[in-house]
This record gives C-alpha cells, sequence and structure tokens, in this order.
C-alpha cells in the first residue's frame, strides 16, 4: 500500500484542499503518514500571498531532495497557489520535482499521483499536462489550466476520529482585486457552488460527529452574487435577502450541527441582510473577521479596496450593536508603497480605537504580477518591520485585556483535542474563537461544555471544565 505525505501552507481554504486530495488519495488505497521519510508520495500545498510562505515551501522542497538519493521512486509535487503562479518553471529549479497542480485541479491529483507511481504516460482523456524530462525516464505533470465547475469538487475530506470542526468551501476565485494580491491570478474569478451541495456537505458532516462549520471562501460574503442573482433576475423574481445569508440559513436549519462560522469576508459585503443574520441566527459564532489592511484612506484608495476608514469604523459600531460582545479580528498590511509615517500613524490609531480581539499584522510583501510589485515609493525593510513591531504591540495589549474580561467568567467550549503545547491537556474553542486550555479526559473531545476561566495569558486562556 503506498503511503503519502501532505504539508499544507497558508489559509484555512488550503487546509481544505489538503483534505479534499487527502481523500482521494484514501479512497485510493493509500495510506496517509505523519512524516516525509515515510512516504512514497510527498505533496506540498503551498501559497502565494506573501514571499515568506513561497520560500517556506520551496526550502522545504529543496531539503527534500536528500530523500530521492535512498529512495529514488519517491513522488514529490508542489500544490496550490504558487504551483498555479509559477507552473513549470518550478521543474527546472528543482530537479526532484515531478508534480506541479493548480488551484483548479485538486481533484485530479491522485489521478497524476497514479501515474507517476506506476510510472506510466499520462492517462488517455486527460489532456496532455505532462512532459518527459531529459534526464528522468518519468514523466513530470504539470496541469494549472483552469477547469469548468471546479468549485463543485472541493466537497469530501477526510475526517480524524472524534473530529468536531471542519472547513466547507462554498466559493473559489476572487474579482476585486486589490493591487497587492495575488490571488485573483491563483484562485480564478469568483465562481459558487450551489446552496444544495453545500448544505448536503454539511449534513453529511454532521452525521459524522462533525458539531462546527465554518464556510470558507475567498471573499465568502459575496457568494453567489453571479449565479444566483443573475437567476433570479431571469425567472423575474427579487430576493431581499443576499445569497448569501440564505445560505447561512439553510446551514443552520440543519439539525445536529451546533456553531456556524464564516471567513474570510469583505467590508463592502456586509450588508444590511448580513448584520440582521449575525443577531438572529443563534449558530452563528459571535466573532467576525473584518480584513481592514489599512486605516489610512489614501492608502485604502492606493489598494483598491473600495471603503474608507471612516466607512470601515461604523460598519464595526453595527456589527457589535448587531451581537453584543461579539470578538472582531482582522489582517493589516503594514509598509504599503507609499505609506508615509502619517498613513502607518492613521492605521495605529484606528486600531488603537477599535480594540480588536486580535489580529494578523503583515509587512507588504511584493507579489509578482501585482500592480503594487511596480509602484513608486517602495518601503525600507527596516521600515516595514518597525512599523510591525510597533502595531504588534498595540494589538497584543488589545487582545490581553479582552482575554483578562473573560477571568472568572464561564465559557463554553468545543473541546477540539489535545493542546498543541502541552499534550497532556485538552484544548477547545469558545464561540467567540478564544483557545481555551484545560485538564480532561478525552473522553471529553468533540464536546461541548462550560469552562471556568482561571487565568489567561496573551493568546490562551486557561480553566477546569464545569460539570
Amino acid at each position: 500500500m503506498p503511503k503519502f505525505f501532505i504539508k499544507t501552507y497558508g489559509c484555512q481554504m488550503n487546509e481544505r484542499d489538503s483534505e479534499q486530495v487527502a481523500y482521494s488519495l484514501i479512497a485510493r488505497g493509500y495510506e496517509r503518514v505523519d512524516s516525509e521519510v515515510e512516504a512514497d508520495v510527498v505533496l506540498l500545498n503551498t501559497c502565494s500571498v506573501r514571499d515568506m510562505a513561497e520560500q517556506k515551501a520551496l526550502g522545504k522542497m529543496g531539503m527534500l531532495g536528500r530523500i530521492r538519493k535512498n529512495r529514488p521512486e519517491t513522488v514529490f509535487g508542489f500544490l496550490g497557489c504558487m504551483a498555479q503562479a509559477r507552473g513549470a518553471e518550478l521543474l527546472r529549479e528543482i530537479p526532484h520535482l515531478d508534480l506541479v497542480i493548480g488551484t483548479q485541479k485538486f481533484h485530479r491529483v491522485a489521478d497524476y499521483v497514479d501515474d507517476l507511481v506506476v510510472h506510466k504516460p499520462v492517462a488517455a482523456g486527460m489532456g496532455d499536462p505532462g512532459f518527459r524530462r531529459m534526464d528522468d525516464p518519468r514523466f513530470s505533470i504539470v496541469d494549472v489550466e483552469q477547469e469548468a465547475g471546479s468549485q463543485s469538487t472541493i466537497r469530501e475530506q477526510s475526517l480524524a476520529p472524534k473530529q468536531a470542526t471542519a472547513f466547507v468551501s462554498i466559493m473559489q476565485g476572487c474579482n476585486m482585486h486589490c493591487t497587492f494580491c495575488i490571488v485573483p491570478r491563483t484562485r480564478g474569478a469568483e465562481r459558487s457552488r450551489t446552496i444544495s451541495e453545500i448544505v448536503s456537505e454539511v449534513r453529511a458532516l454532521v452525521v459524522q460527529g462533525v458539531k462546527e462549520v465554518t464556510l470558507l471562501g475567498q471573499i465568502v460574503n459575496l457568494y453567489g452574487r453571479h449565479e444566483f442573482l443573475s437567476v433570479a433576475a431571469v425567472a423575474g423574481r427579487s430576493f431581499k435577502k443576499s445569497p448569501f445569508v440564505q445560505l447561512l440559513e439553510a446551514v443552520s436549519a440543519i439539525d445536529g450541527l451546533e456553531r456556524l462560522r464564516f471567513t474570510s469576508p469583505h467590508p463592502i459585503g456586509f450588508r444590511d441582510d448580513l448584520i440582521e443574520a449575525i443577531a438572529y441566527l443563534p449558530k452563528l459564532t459571535e466573532h467576525v473577521h473584518l480584513p481592514l489592511q489599512s486605516g489610512s484612506n489614501r492608502i485604502l484608495k492606493a489598494m483598491h479596496r473600495t471603503y474608507t476608514a471612516e466607512k470601515y469604523a461604523q460598519l464595526v459600531d453595527e456589527i457589535r450593536a448587531a451581537r453584543p460582545g461579539i470578538a472582531l479580528t482582522t489582517d493589516i498590511i503594514v509598509g504599503f508603497p507609499g505609506e508615509t509615517d502619517s498613513d502607518y500613524k492613521a492605521t495605529r490609531d484606528l486600531v488603537e480605537h477599535l480594540q480588536f480581539d486580535n489580529a494578523f499584522v503583515f509587512r507588504y510583501s511584493p507579489r509578482r504580477e501585482t500592480p503594487a510589485a511596480t509602484m513608486a515609493d517602495q518601503i525600507d525593510e527596516a521600515t516595514k518591520e518597525a512599523r510591525n513591531q510597533d502595531l504588534l504591540g498595540i494589538v497584543n495589549a488589545s487582545t490581553r485585556r479582552a482575554n483578562e474580561k473573560l477571568v472568572g467568567t464561564r465559557v463554553e467550549v468545543l473541546c477540539e483535542g489535545p493542546s498543541k503545547t502541552n499534550v497532556a491537556r485538552l484544548m477547545g474553542r469558545t464561540r467567540t474563537n478564544k483557545v481555551v486550555v484545560f485538564e480532561a479526559g478525552r473522553d471529553r473531545i468533540g464536546e461541548i461544555f462550560d469552562v471556568a476561566i482561571e487565568h489567561a495569558n496573551g493568546f490562551s486562556l486557561y480553566g477546569h471544565p464545569v460539570d
């Protein structure tokens, strides 16, 4: 029985794609292993959003070349966003690489792996994505072509025992074309699955014991705005609720599902009906991840973010009013081309004012073939790092304050399994997506119960289960 190892870089959507690949390989009789040295097939699912993610994947694949010396039959492959963006050039850079598969072809991976494992040409009827390298009798396969309907192929996943949470992909691609972002190139244009497909997948997950589902999309709250609104117009009907809110209602109605999340949205997708849904759908958890990117209107315009800092702050107020106690997290980029000290100060002041529960702060990283990469006034790395560290200080202080407020209270926790930092303890998440660590028997994994919070550190809460 061939064995495979898959490592994922980047976002939750990449994690979900990896699980689809794992499911398809297991269905073919492959065995999943936890180490690349045990594997006959080694796959890295890559990210291109930032240069650091690309360099980590390239570095990892480079080190894996030593396995080829002792196990020449091992298959090595890149999947995902970096594979999509760079294609066949990766084969020229990495001599031992066999497989490069883009973001619309995850459902083809098992077929291609079979072809490489048994050393046979690409199967008939699958196009001609393969070519033979002069120094290798095996085929090296590259497939980064677009494929109609690929958004509906990410629908199965391999669940671990007692797994209580799962990601569900509801759409692929992005049409926003933010000037710093490579995603429209690596993921393609927006395209959505149907509500019935998504509901069927969630129902199947619930039957297997999943209690919490996170709906995934590049801009998740713009789900269905092309496909389903146009269908409604042709049929002579008009919807008062957006397709995304209709989807939230349909998934919320599934018996046995306890919690529902979604990520990542865009501020412009928060219409009144979505804010109202946050108030009236009890299964929607009290957490919204709302990317800000910058607090400077000048920089937001240069980013092509289509909202102002004032509009963003107003939206935060509306969300907090709709569900008191809701947690808000965000993404912020520092050092975007042309960002002056006053632009950065506007971001800093807004972050301090809004008091996020947490934030991911990134130094701007130029991405090939994006408008921002060729903009004038690129910021030096030292300035980016200084702003990054300064803003992290503001965010970390806000996170600590939010967590310390929960000391002495009870919170509802969904237990996910052993803590990553101490396997003798268990961990779970609150409805506000805060990590809680506690001692309890392994039989509590997958269950929802209250935990009394005794103390907090910067990012986690600690306590004991309450019977």
